[in-house]
């Protein structure tokens, strides 16, 4: 004898539910609220050591191993910079870019994150794979309130970090040209991308050279130079590449004809603008 078997009431709702939302995209249920990297996002720290150096409420050394020179010390820096052991520094292409570091394993901690920036190299520090030496202000800034000075007197802590996107609003990205630079050279320290704020590619195009896009190397640290062998014509646009992400900007006719050695040229682009 044949058994006949009714589906659950409950059950048949859930599956009509379900075929209403396929039939019907515009409903309220958005599958976007359902983003496991959000979720994952507050566990996602990482264990380094860190020190700090220079004067203790100052910006480590001036620009150090990257070039920004008393940039450091200004906004949208603001002293919340960090030289980097080998692993960050990462030869100079990790200069730019962004952390968030906190402590807790001093009772002078806070506990709360505080976002640096990679302006310098560390090389001696190997101690741990990944080591920030951070400015004074910024190991002072790990700390609750009125107890920077007991937690700088720590000298060394354990704490976690996080990779995080550069923030800098209402700035558009720098080029300070090298003094050195001249009609067959060109150079030039580039910062305040924000994003990723560090850069894997940077390219040249000329005046008139509208399809030619000429590849640059880094230099030293945030500097790219490019030795082009014949004179260059000027303005020039800069074409940068961003280099977690892949992201590309270009800033058109940044650096004007009758360009200076030693001068500051200003775009009026920015990663996240």
């Amino acid at each position: 004898m044949a058994i006949l078997l009714h589906p659950h009431p409950f059950s048949l709702l859930i599956l009509l539910s379900l075929f209403s939302l396929l039939l019907n995209p515009s409903s309220c249920f958005h599958l976007k609220l359902l983003n496991f990297s959000k979720l994952q996002s507050d566990t996602d720290w990482s264990p380094a050591g860190a020190t700090w150096y220079g004067p203790a409420n100052g910006a480590g050394s001036d620009g150090g191993a990257c070039g920004y020179e008393d940039a450091v010390e200004k906004a949208p820096f603001s002293a919340k910079v960090s030289a980097g052991g080998p692993s960050l520094f990462k030869s100079g292409k990790g200069c730019g870019a962004c952390y968030q570091v906190k402590c807790t394993g001093n009772e002078a901690c806070s506990g709360s994150p505080v976002t640096v920036t990679i302006t310098d190299e560390c090389p001696g520090c190997v101690s741990e794979s990944t080591h920030f030496d951070l400015s004074g202000t910024a190991f002072g800034a790990m700390a609750k309130s009125g107890q920077d000075d007991q937690l700088r007197n720590a000298g060394v802590l354990q704490i976690q970090y996080r990779r995080v996107e550069c923030e800098y609003p209402g700035t558009s990205v720098v080029f300070h040209v090298d003094s050195g630079s001249n009609s067959n050279y060109f150079a030039s320290l580039i910062e305040y991308e924000d994003g990723d704020g560090d850069l894997a590619r940077v390219y040249l195009q000329q005046a008139l050279d509208s399809d030619m896009w000429v590849p640059m190397q880094q230099s030293w640290g945030a500097v790219w130079k490019l030795d082009y062998g014949s004179e260059l014509r000027a303005p020039f646009s800069i074409k940068l590449t961003a280099l977690e992400s892949g992201n590309t900007l270009v800033a058109k006719n940044v650096i004007p004809a009758g360009w200076q050695p030693g001068k500051t040229y200003r775009s009026v682009v920015n990663f996240n603008g």
